[in-house]
């Protein structure tokens, strides 16, 4: 920028200063300067401005004709000029921009001379070089490495939310093929011995002393085979061992193969347990059942039907994995061979069992005795046919009514208390002094005592049977919640062994009771005087000495002194119940609370 023209030169006379009279801007502008206007820039008042094109400047001076001089652009030049100029105009091109000061040094060389300012201007710097296109130039920089980063970090969370969906993907794909992989191999293999396979490549073989073996055959079936199509054969057959398995399945049996027309399970592997007998023989029962039905709708239709000899033995076999490629799980043992010749020597529509096995179920069936009976390599043995339930036993549709279940149930109490022990001994921490394997079966042991003497009713027994076993099991996982984690043992291990949705809760709720030493039924107080038996012990010392080492490692617990306060208080609060109990007592609590107080001495 610049101003217009303004007003001419004034006349410089005969020994004054020289002064600025006009500025050539470019070759085609010009600047007229007054001497108000000279005198301002002089004295430093006003700076003179130009726009940063404007940078091709001539400046004039008006001063007499004698005077001779020497320029300098402060700011522009490194020093004065060389020589002595007579002439009364200097021009600079090209000028960069800043801030300058014009000054002359004049001499008429006599006696006449000195040095003026004569303006002082500045020239703009182009708008890109300014403060504020600075600050632009700064923002945008910050702008665009953001707006990269960014896109950078879009595209990089794009990618790597693509990777994690390939991958999520393929997880997914593999956890799908290991789920389905391990699904065809637990249909073809035991869970323990799947697992094992799965694990270490290879399934361990082993022997169990109490298993029940069932071979079923189908009567006449080499004829029938050579009657019927043999696609309508093989869907018969299919449909057959479908529903058998859909049985044995139901019962917690395992099935081990099927042979031909030849169906072959057995109770009590891999798990083992003491119901295995009546199992097996339920199994026979709902097999034979459906076989007879189909019988009927054979005849009545015209066609072709099926009947079935069972046959039932109960003793030691080996069970393993067989093969390399196609796997197969198989039993061994003499006890196979016996349940074959059973079946073999049976009759059609009959379930002919050894008379091993009649010994463990006689007090559930109604069975014919059939005497001795021949088998080859074997000689002559007992042999008995089931006839079904026993009346009592049974129910309206013959099936087992509540008073079987029950029955059942008393028998399963000690394959529970066997599993509760052992997941003590393989899994509790060693420091669970008090609370041990020993504890549950001293407890066990007393609330069968005690509900003996007090007539408990055979259902309530039951329940609270099953909760003096699970007591204790929340301490082996959760310390800090003991009651909340036995009834998640509860809630996972009953169902399992057959036991329905009202026992479960039965069970949780007077473990829960024990827990807050609540007693609403019976069952609470002898549940309590079984816990609390200890207290009227002979040995009370020496347990409650495992207590105090076992509350000690777990948590901050009181001194010795105040912990036997604190046990002097439990035997006070914790009077026995029951009569029974109060009978049984060993020592009283006056002579406990007295050795509690040698034992502090």
């Amino acid at each position: 920028m610049f101003p217009g023209t303004l007003s001419a030169q004034p006349e410089l006379l005969a020994g004054e200063d020289p002064v600025l009279s006009r500025i050539i801007v470019n070759s085609d502008s010009v600047i007229e300067f007054t001497a108000s206007m000279s005198e301002r820039y002089q004295l430093n008042k006003e700076v003179m401005t130009f726009g940063f094109r404007y940078n091709n400047l001539i400046f004039e001076l008006t001063s007499p004709d004698t005077l001779v001089c020497m320029y300098y652009l402060e700011g522009f030049d490194k020093d004065w000029s060389l020589s002595w100029l007579s002439g009364n105009y200097k021009e600079y091109t090209n000028l960069p921009a800043g801030s300058y000061k014009l000054r002359v040094r004049f001499t008429d060389l006599k006696n006449t001379g000195g040095e003026v300012l004569l303006l002082n201007f500045r020239i703009l710097p182009p708008w890109y070089l300014t403060p504020f296109s600075t600050i632009f130039y700064v923002v945008m920089a910050a702008l665009l490495i953001w707006a990269v980063y960014a896109q950078l970090s879009l595209r990089f969370a794009r990618t790597r939310h693509l990777l994690e969906q390939i991958i999520n993907k393929r997880t997914e794909d593999l956890i799908v093929e290991k789920e389905r992989s391990e699904s065809l191999l637990a249909n073809v293999l035991p869970k323990n011995a799947a697992d094992e396979i799965m694990t270490t490549g290879k399934a361990t073989k082993i022997k169990y002393n109490f298993v029940t073996v069932l071979f079923s055959d189908i009567q006449g079936f080499t004829r029938i085979a050579e009657e019927m199509n043999p696609e309508v054969l093989i869907d018969e057959l299919d449909k057959f061992f479908f529903h058998f398995d859909s049985v044995v399945e139901k019962l917690g049996i395992e099935k081990i193969k099927t042979i031909g027309d030849a169906y072959m399970c057995a109770g009590g592997i891999p798990e083992k347990n003491r119901t295995n007998p009546v199992e097996v023989i339920l199994a026979a029962l709902e097999m034979q059942a459906y076989m007879r039905k189909l019988k009927e709708s054979s005849d009545i239709a015209g066609m072709k039907y099926w009947d079935i000899r069972i046959g039932i033995h109960t003793g030691t076999v080996v069970a393993g994995v067989v093969g390399l490629r196609k796997l197969s799980y198989d039993i061994w043992g003499d006890t196979v061979n016996t349940a074959s010749r059973m079946e073999s020597s049976g009759e059609a529509g009959k379930i002919n069992i050894s008379g091993t096995t009649y010994e463990f179920v006689k007090d559930f069936f109604m069975c014919e005795h059939r005497g001795k009976m021949p088998v080859k390599y074997k000689g002559e043995l007992d042999m008995y046919f089931v006839e079904g339930i026993l009346p009592e036993l049974s129910g309206i549709d013959g099936k087992p009514n509540k008073k079987f279940i029950l029955k059942m149930q008393k028998i399963k109490l000690q394959d529970i208390e066997d599993l509760v022990t052992k997941m003590f001994d393989d899994e509790a921490p060693p420091n669970l002094y008090f609370h041990n394997s020993t504890l549950v079966k001293s407890v066990s042991s007393q609330v069968d005592l005690l509900a003996n003497a007090e007539n408990l009713p055979e259902e309530e027994y039951i329940n609270l049977k099953l909760a003096s076993v699970f007591l204790f099991t929340g301490y082996i996982s959760d310390y800090e919640k003991p009651a909340d984690a036995s009834s998640f043992l509860v809630d996972e291990i009953l169902p399992k062994y057959g036991f329905e949705q009202g026992n479960v809760d039965a069970v949780k709720k007077l473990i829960g009771n024990s827990f807050i030493n609540r007693q609403e039924s019976v069952s609470d107080n002898i549940l309590h005087d079984a816990r609390f038996d200890y207290l009227g012990r002979v040995d009370f010392l020496k347990l409650t000495e495992r207590l105090y080492r076992e509350l000690a490692e777990y948590s901050s617990y009181p001194d010795r002194k105040t912990w036997i306060e604190v046990q002097k208080k439990l035997l006070a609060d914790n009077e026995f119940i029951t009569n029974t109990a109060k009978l049984l007592r060993s020592v009283p609590l006056e002579d406990q609370i007295a050795c509690l107080q040698v034992y502090n001495d």
